[in-house]
């Protein structure tokens, strides 16, 4: 684990990415992003520019959010959300555990018979790194359609046992990568809300120490433009 006086992440633990949501038009003749949920990620969305909506899906119900400058919505674990362009939609995201979203903490609302296993779902998901550009297009928004035809029927769906049922086989997907994910929790919002102990004991001892310790860090984008979830990505490696 991350020595508390050693902890330079970003505050809080959070991760940063740049999001131009996709103009594709789907079947249903509305432009942009795969729906899909995370499992322990809450995710925030601060639009910087054009115009759009986030449809989310939870127990409680379907809901639309306008989107627009100025804009900042967030939503918590189990929320299958869906990006709507109507003009330009860019967003900056902020995303909890040091971008675990992008990270593997994401299952697509694909039809059931892909959710049977970690090998089937991924094999209707995953964009190669190294496919040409409209090879990784193409593939990003077949999975785009795909996980359409599921997020549909979950929204017209009757009755709580088809989401509940999506839930468990969502939960049943990411159990084996649990080790890792808590790994990277541990490095990242544990040790920085421990950092914020160790530095608030220090101060009723009247220790001011940690505070010459004090650093600056930047950076720019460690890729421009990767094909997301919800349309092109510029990321952040991050420090933690």
């Amino acid at each position: 684990m991350v020595s508390t006086s050693e902890f330079t992440g970003l505050p809080g633990a959070v991760a940063v990415s740049h999001l131009s949501v996709y103009d594709w038009p789907a079947t249903d003749g509305v432009c942009g992003g795969t729906p899909h949920m995370h499992l322990t990620c809450s995710e925030a969305y601060v639009v910087t520019g054009g115009r759009g909506a986030v449809q989310t899906l939870t127990t409680s119900g379907y809901e639309v959010t306008p989107l627009e400058p100025g804009t900042v919505a967030w939503f918590t674990p189990g929320t299958i959300h869906r990006l709507v362009n109507e003009d330009d939609l860019r967003i900056t995201v902020l995303m909890q555990n040091n971008g675990l979203p992008e990270a593997g903490d994401a299952v697509l609302t694909l039809p059931p018979q892909y959710l049977s296993d970690p090998e089937t779902y991924a094999a209707a998901t995953a964009i190669p790194a190294d496919a040409p550009e409209e090879e990784q297009e193409r593939i990003a928004r077949a999975r785009r359609d795909l996980a359409l035809e599921g997020y549909r029927a979950l929204r017209d769906a009757e009755g709580p046992e088809p989401l509940a049922a999506f839930h468990r086989a969502a939960a049943a997907l990411v159990r084996p990568r649990l080790a890792e994910w808590r790994e990277r929790w541990e490095r990242g919002a544990r040790a920085a809300a421990a950092a914020t102990g160790d530095q608030l004991d220090r101060l009723e001892r009247g220790d001011a120490s940690h505070l010459a310790d004090a650093v600056v860090r930047s950076e720019q984008p460690s890729a421009y433009g990767k094909f997301g979830m919800c349309g092109r990505l510029d990321v952040y490696k991050g420090t933690v």
